[in-house]
């Protein structure tokens, strides 16, 4: 289950409150979803498409080797976004610096209200009878109530 928010802001100006930033790859096998700059999270969301096919959709291998060219390839280092990545089997936090990370506790967020949304769905999912869709949608609007960078457009996608 990966859940966003809608809003894009510069600055501290909302340029848009109705992005769709999770999108179904691979055929509709994995979800991925972004925080940063719109056209880095499309060009990120090409080359990860690309990778998996190159890895016959083997989700962890096709992580490793975006996060290589990201790290080293003079045009994506500039890349200001990160992606969450998430098959039935596994889930990965990829960024910039080259990170390929597992989250603890099956549980990730990223972006402004990201560490908002952690908090909240780690204490949702620990302390309360909730499925995995009410958790990252109550997580995300208490992110929102929180964090100006977040608003209450939301958008779910599960496997």
């Amino acid at each position: 289950m990966l859940g966003g928010d809608g809003q894009v802001t510069v600055d501290k100006a909302i340029l848009k409150g109705n992005v769709k930033k999770i999108r179904r790859l691979a055929e509709g096998q994995i979800l991925a979803g972004f925080a940063g700059s719109t056209s880095d999270a499309f060009t990120l969301f090409e080359r990860f498409e690309g990778k998996l096919k190159e890895c016959q959709n083997q989700l962890p291998r096709a992580c490793v080797e975006l996060a290589k060219d990201w790290r080293s390839d003079r045009f994506l280092r500039r890349l200001e976004a990160m992606m969450i990545v998430a098959s039935k089997d596994n889930s990965f936090i990829l960024s910039g610096a080259g990170d390929v990370l597992e989250p603890e506790h099956g549980i990730a967020a990223i972006g402004s209200g990201g560490s908002y949304a952690l908090a909240a769905a780690r204490a949702l999912a620990e302390h309360s009878p909730l499925d995995a869709r009410q958790v990252v949608e109550n997580a995300l609007k208490i992110a929102a109530d929180i964090c100006i960078y977040t608003n209450h457009n939301l958008s779910f996608e599960e496997l």
